[in-house]
């Protein structure tokens, strides 16, 4: 596979390198990224680096994840529930399973932890003091480097409108000193309380707020069952408050729907044979086969449908920070990395698959970017949210189990040690 972004970080060594005078303006800018083959981690601020240390990760039978994350507990000391009480200073958790940053007094040039990221201490507590809750965390197979990245479905803020013009004001007569004896002259008075207020003015929301999380993802059964509730209820086949679980009064309304439809349907029971049925028949075209989900401050803010293109091409996991926003001139700088994702062959069934070629080319964010669709509403409601340090996960697995409550997106693309704690 030969995805953009992944060559090269010569720059790393096996012991640690501090650079605090590149320290970030915003920490929520700050972006992490774990190399396990190098054994090594980088601090980016953009694509400048702020830090790099040796570290290591998990052993055999205990790998380290690979995948997209962020820093969702930060402890000074903490121990290991799973481990014997293991100490873990300068803990950093990345996920509610039991994946941690944290200081090791053995962090030798190989792997050796049970599953965590280990760290030299000195390292290990500068990194604690530079981080909050919310930065990113990228752990790889291979050596990433976030690069400048620009592309038209990259989330932009609405420009701000500009600057009101004076010169169709009513003059007023007023008295200017400019020299003894002057005359009374006529100036232009800026005095703008009076004048309307454009809309974009009006509703422009304050630039201090939390990141957004953002996902750009293949529709799951959830989201599926969501919408076939609404549509159904809509139609009259009762289903109850729409909430995603095939419950038996969905299941009911399912079957009513297809017998006043004459609709049969084999194979799994919300199939898309059935999805496109129930789209026709309530008017609405064809159905969607993407979704955006967006969070904010760990939790669901909303979520829209999407389109995605050639479905039967793999997407790839690509994932993109915005580094600093302009609201005056609707600008955001956006870095991105590609990482290799690890799709089994009954995920690429279950998903309908059929070819990877797009996602392992070396074009391949651009190629993803170009196949998805977005409304235009939810473009500009995520334009006028938009601040340093959100950021843009596309992938083809759509929300994971470690995925819930006090999360960030959380996206797999190497299961490593997961489901082989305790």
């Amino acid at each position: 596979m030969k995805p953009r972004f992944l060559f090269g970080l010569g720059l790393l060594s096996a012991t640690a390198l501090f650079h605090p005078a590149l320290a970030a303006d915003d920490v929520r800018t700050l972006q992490i990224v774990v190399s396990k083959d190098r054994q090594s981690l980088a601090v980016y601020d953009g694509d400048k680096v702020v830090a790099t240390s040796k570290v290591s990760t998990g052993k055999r039978g205990h790998t380290t994840p690979s995948g997209i994350f962020s820093i969702l507990e930060k402890e000074v000391y903490h121990e290991s529930n799973l481990y014997s009480n293991s100490p873990m200073p300068f803990m950093q958790r990345l996920t509610w399973s039991g994946i941690a940053l944290h200081e090791s007094s053995s962090v030798p040039n190989y792997p050796a932890s049970h599953g965590c990221v280990r760290m030299p201490k000195a390292f290990a507590k500068m990194l604690y003091q530079m981080t909050e809750r919310g930065v990113h965390v990228v752990i790889a197979d291979h050596p990433l480097v976030p690069q400048p990245f620009q592309h038209a479905m990259l989330f932009q803020p609405e420009a701000a409108p500009a600057s009101v013009l004076f010169s169709d004001l009513e003059l007023r007569p007023t008295t200017a000193i400019f020299m003894p004896q002057a005359q009374p002259v006529q100036v232009a008075t800026n005095d703008v309380a009076a004048l309307p207020v454009p809309p974009a003015v009006r509703t422009a929301r304050p630039v201090d707020q939390a990141p957004l999380s953002i996902l750009m993802t293949r529709r799951g059964l959830r989201e599926n069952v969501r919408d076939l509730q609404g549509l159904l209820n809509n139609m009259g086949f009762a289903t109850g408050t729409p909430d995603g679980l095939l419950g038996p009064a969905t299941v009911q309304a399912i079957g009513d729907f297809k017998k006043a439809h004459g609709i049969t349907t084999s194979g799994s029971l919300v199939s898309p044979a059935l999805m496109t049925a129930v789209y026709a028949a309530a008017g609405k075209g064809e159905p969607p086969n993407g979704a955006i989900m967006v969070r904010q401050n760990f939790k669901p803010l909303f979520e829209a449908p999407a389109i995605i293109a050639e479905p039967q091409e793999a997407l790839g996991t690509h994932f993109f920070t915005a580094n600093a926003v302009d609201r005056i001139n609707g600008k955001t700088d956006w870095f991105g990395v590609t990482l290799e994702d690890d799709l089994s062959k009954d995920t690429k069934k279950r998903l309908g698959i059929t070819s990877e070629e797009q996602a392992q080319s070396f074009d391949a964010a651009d190629r993803a970017l170009n196949r998805i669709t977005v409304p235009d509403d939810i473009r500009r409601r995520i334009g006028d949210l938009l601040t340093a340090g959100s950021s843009l996960t596309i992938s083809d697995t759509g929300v994971g189990p470690e995925t819930g409550s006090g999360t960030d997106f959380i996206t797999i693309t190497n299961k490593g040690a997961l489901g082989k704690k305790g």
